[in-house]
């Protein structure tokens, strides 16, 4: 009589396990989703610039390479002398238009990669204008991932074509 009750108590043990490990797994599932919802909304700031990406191939080499500090979109000291070479190709050319291309490495997540891609060719984007290029002659494509074994400062970059 004693083994019936025990198997039988054996059964609604493990049942009552089971039943609390499905809560516990659902648990740390609903946190998981929901921390990975709020991740985009954490580079919301720099998402609030409007961004205009277009698909336009690009031509030939790059007239300007901008290279960037680890995790930052500021621009580098040398872009001054950068600008001035595109602004004289601009003058040159009045029908072209300048393209920015932004680059990112493998490093970190992919989100937050094609945000600061995004950001550098933007703060060169604002540059540009503030240097007098009309905005309308300024576009932009999406941030690109560099694969490679080259150096990694060459994947936190910024391309500028006039073409």
């Amino acid at each position: 009589m004693f083994d019936q009750e025990d198997g039988e108590l054996n059964v609604v043990i493990g049942v009552l396990f089971g039943v609390i490990a499905l809560v516990i797994a659902f648990v740390i599932g609903l946190g998981t989703y929901s921390l990975r919802a709020k991740t985009p909304a954490a580079a919301a700031p720099a998402a609030a610039v409007e961004v205009g990406f277009v698909e336009i191939a690009e031509v030939g080499e790059a007239l300007v390479k901008l290279y960037f500090e680890v995790g930052a979109a500021e621009l580098p000291a040398t872009s001054g002398d950068e600008f001035a070479r595109v602004i004289a190709e601009l003058q040159a050319r009045p029908e072209a238009v300048v393209l920015l291309s932004g680059f990112h490495d493998e490093t970190g997540g992919a989100d937050i990669n094609a945000a600061l891609a995004r950001d550098r060719a933007v703060a060169v984007r604002a540059a540009l204008i503030a240097a007098g290029v009309p905005a309308e002659r300024v576009q932009m494509r999406r941030p690109a991932v560099t694969l490679g074994s080259g150096d990694a400062a060459e994947a936190r970059r910024v391309e500028i074509r006039v073409q």
